[in-house]
């Protein structure tokens, strides 16, 4: 978990600044549009609901105490679900960007003096980049379909499971850009990952706890690939 929150003290370094910008903006825009345009869907959605009930003066305490219940539900459905699968767009959209930082992160962290490799670079890495980011939606897809039935039909239980899940795809998504800046396979990053479950489980569900907190989410992207390179240099880089 503290390679998290390493990734806060690693945004702020001097020299990985300016790296930090293009993931952020990414991560920003997407949230704020996505969660303006679920919470206008919750508040249409639950006047819809609670117009089905007849307008009897004895049934109002039913509209009020139905309101009441179905907005905190459908908040934290809306969280758990939104985190995994915008988290998941806005990774796709910025995977190049997180690529560079990743490996910024990494010259910083092992000594090595920064090259000047920027947004051509970036440009020139998107197909091998989005090529990657395939491969981790054709894992996810299927896995991720599955899951969120179980978190619909079985109650708790099926949270509880998707919320694993979420964790286990966020220290895949945040830790393969140190293993793909170094050509690993995802096959091979995947066993390094699972060799290390506590390790990915931990930083995984610590990437999921503050992907639910608004307005720190919007920070969550970059500061997990920062954390995920460092626990990349510190304990994985040796296991491949």
């Amino acid at each position: 978990m503290d390679y998290f929150f390493q990734g806060f003290r690693l945004i702020t370094t001097k020299g990985l600044k300016r790296f930090v910008f293009f993931p952020l903006a990414i991560n920003l825009i997407l949230f704020s549009a996505g969660f303006y345009y679920l919470f206008g869907e919750i508040s249409s959605s639950i006047l819809w609901l609670t117009n089905l009930i007849p307008d009897w003066d004895w049934l109002s305490w039913l509209k009020d105490g139905l309101s009441y219940i179905i907005w905190p539900i459908a908040v934290i459905t809306i969280l758990l679900i939104f985190a995994l699968i915008f988290g998941t767009l806005a990774n796709w959209i910025a995977a190049p960007f997180n690529g560079l930082l990743a490996e910024k992160v990494e010259q910083h962290l092992t000594g090595q003096p920064m090259d000047d490799s920027g947004l051509l670079d970036v440009f020139k890495d998107i197909p091998r980049t989005l090529g990657r980011e395939l491969s981790k939606l054709t894992y996810y897809i299927p896995r991720a379909i599955g899951f969120l039935l179980l978190f619909f039909i079985l109650p708790v239980f099926g949270q509880v499971i998707w919320f694993l899940f979420s964790a286990w795809m966020m220290a895949v998504q945040y830790c393969d850009y140190a293993f793909d800046n170094h050509k690993v396979s995802f096959r091979d990053m995947k066993r390094v990952l699972q060799d290390n479950r506590t390790q990915s489980f931990s930083f995984g569900i610590t990437v999921s706890i503050f992907s639910l907190i608004p307005i720190v989410n919007f920070l969550v992207m970059p500061v997990a690939v920062c954390g995920a390179t460092a626990l990349w240099v510190d304990e994985l880089k040796e296991q491949v």
